[in-house]
């Protein structure tokens, strides 16, 4: 397995129009986000990257939604996604779309998101599936020096994996649009079928995943220590210096008398 690090320049798309199929992939993202959007409680919405500026979010009781991203166009914050000017837990909800194939160091992304976020608070990532017909793209000559098809791709296990080993707790992942991505999709019989069929049975492969998981910070347990009475002081019956200069003195005395 390759390490997660890039060492070269990451290319950032600005809009969903600039990748492949692009509405099509962020209204299905809306339909599944939507569904998780009233259980987002609290006062502050965090949206990361400029792909997660469009994600809808407005059936979230929470009106205070936030967009930061190095790009200046339609943004609420510029700045860069990997050192979020925002202190620690004090964000409630954040959502990463699509940002950690575009990104050099995925991993301090989602660390930056996790330091931000509150105990108890959501956490939404999206992205491309490696293991997919969209995934095959890289595989493919003429396809894979095309954008985004020559970024690296991060599967939807790996990224759980690194949420777990940071304590949260994976509420949903699905997957959607069985599709290569990289042609117009079409509405036939045969791709209508193919759908159903691959939902049915081969829901892991779908090209878009959405991950939808909850912080839990264990609360720290203060141990009472065990008070011990500690033991009496008792004196040592050490005979002093006194008396034994006082014995010969005596002695001395008496052999005088005698």
């Amino acid at each position: 397995m390759k390490p997660a690090l890039a060492f070269r320049k990451q290319r950032h798309p600005k809009s969903w129009l600039q990748i492949p199929n692009g509405e099509i992939i962020l209204k299905e993202i809306n339909q599944v986000v939507a569904k998780w959007c009233p259980k987002f409680f609290g006062y502050h919405l965090l949206k990361i990257g400029a792909l997660s500026g469009e994600v809808n979010c407005d059936d979230s009781p929470i009106n205070h939604q936030i967009t930061v991203s190095e790009d200046v166009e339609n943004v609420s914050v510029v700045a860069d996604i990997d050192d979020l000017p925002f202190l620690e837990h004090s964000i409630d909800v954040c959502v990463l779309s699509h940002v950690l194939e575009f990104n050099g160091d995925p991993h301090h992304v989602v660390r930056e998101a996790n330091r931000v976020l509150i105990p108890n608070g959501y956490l939404v990532i999206t992205g491309f599936n490696p293991f997919s017909l969209a995934g095959l793209n890289r595989f493919i000559p003429y396809r894979r020096q095309n954008f985004p098809w020559q970024e690296r791709f991060f599967s939807s296990m790996r990224v759980k994996d690194w949420l777990q080993l940071m304590g949260y707790e994976i509420l949903a992942d699905e997957h959607l649009l069985h599709s290569s991505l990289a042609g117009v999709i079409g509405e036939g019989k045969i791709t209508n079928y193919w759908n159903k069929f691959a939902k049915t049975f081969l829901p892991q492969l779908g090209s878009v995943y959405v991950i939808v998981a909850k912080k839990r910070v264990l609360p720290l347990t203060p141990i009472k220590p065990k008070w011990k009475l500690s033991p009496r002081f008792s004196p040592v019956k050490v005979t002093g210096m006194s008396s034994r200069h006082k014995s010969p003195k005596r002695n001395v005395l008496n052999d005088m008398r005698k």
